[in-house]
């Protein structure tokens, strides 16, 4: 038995399987979705108030991106550190 509902969706992009993720992760947030396409995998969060401040007719938005530099391929500090010495 599980206190949370978690639900998947797998859908086809093109040649590419895509799995959708929800209600595991992240539950903290108001909302949030996993979503992984072939290994590359994204977190897309919401954090929301209940209700609006008074007099405000925008909706601010904030983008947080982090990169983990062994990700990219890219490992801090010089050749020698990551690879041996010819």
């Amino acid at each position: 038995m599980t206190m949370f509902n978690k639900v998947t969706k797998t859908f086809q992009w093109g040649r590419h399987t895509v799995r959708m993720e929800t209600g595991e992760v992240a539950r903290q947030s108001t909302g949030a979705v996993l979503l992984d396409m072939e290994g590359t995998v994204v977190l897309a969060t919401v954090v929301a108030a209940k209700t609006a401040k008074a007099g405000q007719d925008f909706f601010p938005l904030t983008v947080d991106y982090i990169e983990k530099t062994y990700a990219a391929g890219k490992i801090p500090g010089s050749f020698f550190k990551r690879e041996a010495k010819p």
